[in-house]
């Protein structure tokens, strides 16, 4: 014999599991969606100029997005040391790095290294020139093909030598090993002095001054400090040579995978903090120079003209020989905005 399910009694069902759903349904499953994870690797220390300037990006981010995005960062090399950050950028295992110009040799793409020339910027004018305007911005674009978008450059400052021995003349650098970050160009630059470059992770250099492992480095002031680099090298020098600045990267995927008005805001966010980082990396820098000064541990010697004339002539050989790896219409161009300046190479 057929049965049937009356209509009646099949709708009540229905309603039935329907309001039973809504009723057991948690204030969870209702809730917003989860938030954007940016996960914000770097090298430095939280109080250096770009830690500094992670936070702030934190902040903003945060703020302008009300609570839809989350910055995580990660100082220090606690995720990635220098070789590791930027692969694991391209993988997706963090969202967003800070490296230092340098850092793209290795990745191929070699004309970064043009930063790294010694007294390739004889003013900040010059600098400002080159990474906000066309050449910077192309410069940017030629990471893509890496799987990596270029958002900014920020500032870190103008780096000093630092030893355990005075550095006065090119001859002072004649032996000794001096650590140095991967590229070509700042090895270039050592060997041009007659000192030994030694590449090394940037978590890694005060317990190899300490031990003896490298005789020097060089930096600007806020990374020897915040590093206690001072504690482990007896003498600096104010040279200004080569121009240490970063470039904040993020995954291509995930990037461009971010709904339009959480990128837009984020790239006005970025544009501040650009502003911010740049705005405070000089102050960062002469509050530091004036802390190690005080520490009474390191003593620090300041280039006069005429040794400004007599490293100058040491170094801007260097040039000439890295036109091949930088390109010397890229260099040219560089030499061009000096030139707008007054400056001739």
């Amino acid at each position: 014999m057929k049965y049937s399910i009356p209509r009646f009694t099949l709708l009540s069902c229905l309603l039935a599991v329907v309001l039973a759903v809504l009723t057991l349904a948690s204030p969870l499953a209702l809730a917003e969606p989860k938030p954007i994870v940016i996960k914000f690797s770097h090298v430095v220390a939280p109080d250096a100029p770009k830690g500094k300037a992670a936070a702030y990006f934190k902040s903003l981010a945060e703020d302008r997005t009300k609570g839809r995005v989350v910055v995580e960062i990660y100082p220090n090399s606690q995720l990635y040391k220098d070789k590791e950050e930027m692969e694991a950028l391209q993988l997706g295992a963090v969202q967003m790095l800070a490296p230092s110009l340098a850092k793209f040799g290795p990745l191929g793409v070699k004309e970064f290294e043009i930063f790294d020339l010694p007294y390739i910027f004889p003013s900040k004018d010059v600098l400002r020139a080159v990474t906000e305007g066309p050449i910077g911005r192309a410069l940017l674009k030629k990471l893509e093909p890496k799987g990596i978008i270029g958002l900014s450059y920020w500032d870190n400052g103008f780096k000093i030598m630092s030893a355990n021995r005075p550095l006065r003349t090119p001859e002072d650098f004649r032996g000794l090993k001096m650590r140095i970050q991967s590229s070509k160009v700042i090895d270039a630059q050592f060997r041009a002095l007659g000192a030994l470059p030694q590449v090394m992770a940037f978590s890694e250099v005060y317990q190899a001054l300490l031990t003896g492992v490298v005789d020097g480095t060089e930096n600007p002031p806020s990374n020897m400090l915040t590093q206690k680099m001072e504690e482990v090298q007896k003498f600096a020098t104010i040279s200004n040579h080569g121009y240490l600045g970063y470039a904040v990267i993020v995954n291509r995927k995930f990037w461009s995978g971010l709904p339009d008005d959480i990128r837009e805001t984020l790239e006005d966010a970025m544009i501040e903090t650009t502003r911010y980082a740049n705005a405070i990396a000089q102050s960062e820098n002469d509050v530091a120079l004036e802390a190690i000064k005080a520490s009474g541990m390191v003593e620090i010697y300041t280039l006069t003209p005429a040794d400004l004339v007599v490293w100058r002539k040491a170094l801007l050989p260097v040039h000439h020989e890295m036109e091949g790896r930088v390109g010397k219409e890229l260099l040219d161009s560089f030499y061009a905005e000096a030139a707008k300046f007054g400056f001739k190479n």
